[in-house]
Order: structure tokens, then C-alpha cells, then sequence
């Protein structure tokens, strides 16, 4: 029931509480809502259903790089981590305390290797180059077929410290770079930074069996050093990080890939610049085709380098 106004004409009713009398009324579509109903809007206030409407046809907030803003959340970053954690603890089941502080078979399989060699039995320092059938236990690098190698490697992990070291490393690296390019971006860029340090043990130490995520963390400080300088942000706060890692992986070059540590920040770097200094006009498609670019070169080289060997 509704009670006349001063002018003979019923008080209007909220259109979702009909037994509420309201003078208000929805500033986009002009129906009486109650204070129960009232959203506040940039001009007044606005009904469930017309906020829930602008929602819908509202273009979602972006990074300063184009990526979204749910990189802030850093799922792609714990994603990651939780894949080398779970390949790291699958080793373990099947190879116990070998897995804790090496190599095991599943190493020999997938970790990178660029050239195919067979072991001499009672020889562990000489090999063949090549497969010899019948002479030793044959492990086939790219030349051999293995691609899959440039992708497996960088899940796997010689031991618990190395490990633990890494996904530290992604993890203070990868959250703040996730959330400035957004997780597309940023598994983009990951994936063909350890792309590329594992081309780059290919070309440079073909007979080593080299296996960790650190070219494609180096991949991320090299990124994350030029999307600070895009955003004119001190690059002192990863620079001393980057040369400190440099230090060490040149002063234990016996145990450190050398190669796929600089190959991994020189990718980092080209595509950090890829995706940093694309013009905001087409830049979804300039990023995309300077992304694409670099992994189509580092799978010609890869193809080149093996064919030729």
C-alpha cells in the first residue's frame, strides 16, 4: 500500500522491495530503489542490476605492459614452483637418496644434452661421440632426436639445495614481474628464457647434462631490470643481484652451466625489451611477434647447430 504525496500522485516503491517507499531513483535507468538497493556510482546511485550491467560491458584494468591485472595474485609464479617441487619429489620416490644430492636415470634421460655420446665402460672421464651400439650405455642429445630436452631440463634438479636455491629465486622474482606483465606474459617469458639457456648449452657445452630452472630465472632478472628501467624505477634493486650471480656462476663453472645462465639472460633481455618498449598501439601484437620471433631463432639455431654436427 503506498500513501499519496502533497501533490495527489503515490510515493514511488523500490522496483525490488515494492513495500518500500523511496524519492530515490537509479541514475542510469531512472527506476526507484531503497536504501538497501542504493550502489554508489561516480554520479549518484545505481540499482543492482545496472552496476552488475556496467561490469559486464566494462573492458578490464590492464598492466602498464598490457597484461592483466590477476598477475598480481601470482598463480602462474606458485604454479611453477609447485611443478619443479612435484617433479623433485617424483625423483625422490623412484631414486631415494640419489635424488637428494644428484643425478639419477630420469637426469640422464631429460636433463639438456646437445650432442649424443655413448659411455666406455670403466672409462667414466672418455666417451664416444655418438651412438655406438654395443660399447656402453648411449645418451641421444638434440643431434639425436631429443628436443624434448630443451623444455625438460629446466624442470629438473640435481639435488634438494639446488632446488631450494632456485625456487627461492622464482620465487622474489616471479611474483613482482607476474604482476607487472600479467601471467601470460610472464610464462611466456619464462618458458623461452629457459628455452634459451638451454640452446645455449647446446652451442657452447654440447656433452654436458645440464638441468635446473636458472636460465630461466637469469631470464627474469634480465626482464625485470629493464622493466624497472621502462618504469623509471631504481634498477640498483636487481642489478647487485644479477652480478653477484654472474660472480658465482663463473667462480663454480665446474658445477654451474655457464652457458645456460648467460643464454638465459641474454633471452631475458631481448625479450624483456620486447615486451617493455612495445608502442601501446598494436602492442598486444608487437609483443606477441617479438615473443614469437625470439623462440622461432632459438629453435632455428638449435635445429642448425645439431643438423650440422
Amino acid at each position: 500500500m503506498t500513501t499519496p504525496a502533497a501533490d495527489g500522485q503515490p510515493v514511488p516503491t523500490c522496483y525490488r522491495h515494492p513495500g518500500r517507499e523511496t524519492w530515490i531513483r537509479c541514475t542510469r535507468c531512472d527506476r526507484p530503489i531503497c536504501p538497501d538497493c542504493m550502489i554508489v556510482a561516480s554520479v549518484g546511485h545505481q540499482c543492482p542490476e545496472c552496476v552488475a550491467e556496467g561490469r559486464r560491458t566494462q573492458r578490464p584494468a590492464l598492466t602498464h605492459f598490457g597484461g592483466s591485472q590477476i598477475g598480481e595474485q601470482g598463480y602462474v609464479t606458485k604454479i611453477l614452483i609447485g611443478i619443479n617441487v612435484a617433479i623433485f619429489a617424483l625423483t625422490l620416490i623412484f631414486y631415494a637418496q640419489q635424488a637428494l644430492f644428484g643425478s639419477t636415470p630420469i637426469h640422464e634421460w631429460a636433463a639438456m644434452l646437445g650432442q649424443t655420446f655413448t659411455e666406455i665402460p670403466g672409462q667414466p672421464r672418455e666417451v664416444y661421440v655418438g651412438a655406438v651400439p654395443g660399447e656402453g650405455p648411449i645418451h641421444y642429445g638434440l643431434d639425436g632426436g631429443a628436443y624434448y630436452r630443451l623444455v625438460t631440463s629446466m624442470f629438473l634438479h640435481y639435488g634438494v639445495l639446488h632446488l631450494a636455491v632456485n625456487m627461492f629465486a622464482l620465487w622474489q622474482i616471479g611474483r613482482p614481474l607476474e604482476a607487472a606483465l600479467g601471467p601470460a606474459r610472464f610464462l611466456a617469458l619464462y618458458m623461452i628464457s629457459g628455452i634459451g639457456g638451454s640452446v645455449a648449452v647446446a652451442v657452447f657445452s654440447p656433452f654436458s647434462l645440464a638441468a635446473g630452472a636458472s636460465g630461466a630465472i637469469f631470464g627474469l632478472f634480465a626482464a625485470f631490470a629493464i622493466i624497472l628501467r621502462k618504469l623509471g624505477r631504481d634498477v640498483m634493486a636487481i642489478l647487485p643481484v644479477i652480478v653477484l650471480n654472474l660472480v658465482l656462476t663463473f667462480w663454480f663453472s665446474a658445477y654451474i652451466s655457464v652457458a645456460g645462465h648467460i643464454g638465459g639472460l641474454v633471452t631475458g633481455a631481448i625479450c624483456g625489451l620486447g615486451l617493455a618498449y612495445a608502442p601501446k598501439e598494436n602492442r598486444t601484437l608487437v609483443q606477441t611477434l617479438a615473443l614469437g620471433g625470439t623462440l622461432l631463432a632459438l629453435v632455428g639455431i638449435a635445429v642448425v647447430v645439431t643438423l650440422g654436427r
